[in-house]
């Protein structure tokens, strides 16, 4: 009976994996009629794609840069979404984070510089965790949902940056941006690389790639990862064995904030060097909050299944940006293709799991055991 049941579940990640390229395939047929119906040629625009995400390698280290803030968020949302907390405000814990690493830098010019940057990037997580942490104790003692709050927070983010960047923070030179922060709180640029012209490929993604280990190894190694894993499975039966549920649905969401943070931070360490704003978080982030999302979902809330899908991700924003200035076709294209990738891949999830169970379960009869229903168990007790 074992052995069916893990052959059963091996077949299931095989399939698992299948139903995803199957889903990213489907996305981009529908994106290439989209082009289609905007007059543009989609294997022109497919060209374009690769060659600017791939092309060269200022192309491949662009790529990468994209791709290291969609992997800080996409590995909070693993730990949020995974405890059963829809955390959608990787925007406002984006901005924070920033905040939070470049006023320190500008405040400690004259701190060492591996010491100014581990403080910035702490300060910055520290910032995202403060800032989901809002949100998780709004839904876990007051039943505000998270969604609705967390977006709320992103909006008061925002316009705290604005004010920040109108006022105390802002460059005198320059309206809406603050001072660079100094070249001791930069992080190490990968200027030994032959033929980088600018050399803007900084080690935050190696950094990401330690923490979606790490973050791989909380969920699925530690008893607290178990308990939040519970959490998001069944609050009722986590009850019911003892886990304060409330506690750990806030945890999981100082987690969350708080890695969102250290991407906020390393954008400003790593790329930008200042905070500047066009009145919205776009304008810094990217919509690098809302991406992330899709990278977690499209990895299946897996750290580890993350950093191929922020990368992924990360290579069609790059490409398709080129594609928006070489066929002239719409920006939100890009949205579109996102929505319709996270659309397919929720559906194929849930496709999965429908046939996972099935075999399971006509695995069981076939062994002579009975699932009892839950509602019957229910109504009995």
């Amino acid at each position: 009976m074992n052995a069916l049941i893990k052959r059963i579940r091996r077949s299931s990640r095989l399939l698992n994996f299948l139903t995803l390229i199957a889903a990213a395939l489907l996305a981009f047929l529908l994106g290439g009629i989209m082009l289609v119906l905007l007059g543009a040629n989609p294997f022109t625009a497919l060209k374009i794609m690769v060659i600017g995400s791939f092309g060269n390698l200022n192309a491949f280290a662009n790529t990468v840069i994209k791709t290291t803030p969609l992997l800080f968020v996409g590995l909070g949302i693993c730990i949020s979404f995974r405890a059963g907390v829809l955390n959608i405000g990787g925007e406002g814990q984006l901005v924070v984070g920033a905040i939070a690493a470049s006023s320190l830098a500008l405040a400690l010019p004259d701190c060492p510089g591996w010491l100014l940057i581990t403080i910035c990037i702490l300060a910055g997580g520290l910032a995202g965790a403060i800032w989901g942490g809002i949100a998780g104790v709004l839904k876990a003692y007051f039943r505000v949902n998270e969604v609705l709050s967390t977006i709320m927070l992103n909006y008061i983010a925002t316009y705290l940056m604005n004010y920040l960047l109108r006022g105390c923070m802002m460059d005198p030179m320059q309206v809406k941006m603050c001072s660079f922060i100094p070249q001791t709180a930069r992080l190490p640029r990968a200027a030994f690389l032959p033929g980088l012209v600018p050399s803007y490929l900084h080690i935050g993604i190696l950094i990401g790639i330690l923490f979606a280990v790490l973050v791989y190894i909380f969920i699925w190694r530690t008893t607290i990862g178990f308990r939040l894993r519970v959490t998001g499975e069944n609050q009722r039966a986590a009850r019911g064995a003892g886990i304060n549920t409330r506690r750990y649905m806030v945890l999981a969401i100082l987690l969350s904030g708080a890695l969102a943070g250290v991407g906020g931070s390393i954008e400003i360490l790593g790329v930008h060097h200042r905070m500047f704003t066009d009145g919205s978080a776009f304008g810094f982030t990217g919509m690098s909050g809302y991406y992330g999302i899709v990278a977690a979902l499209f990895g299946q809330l897996n750290p580890l299944g993350t950093i191929p899908a922020s990368f992924f991700l990360g290579a069609i924003l790059t490409g398709g940006n080129k594609i928006q200035r070489f066929l002239q076709v719409p920006s939100s294209l890009l949205v579109v293709l996102s929505g319709l990738i996270v659309l397919f891949v929720v559906g194929s999830e849930i496709f999965r799991r429908r046939q996972a169970e099935r075999a399971e379960l006509e695995a069981e009869k076939e062994a002579g055991f009975q699932r009892v229903d839950d509602t019957d168990f229910e109504e009995s007790g």
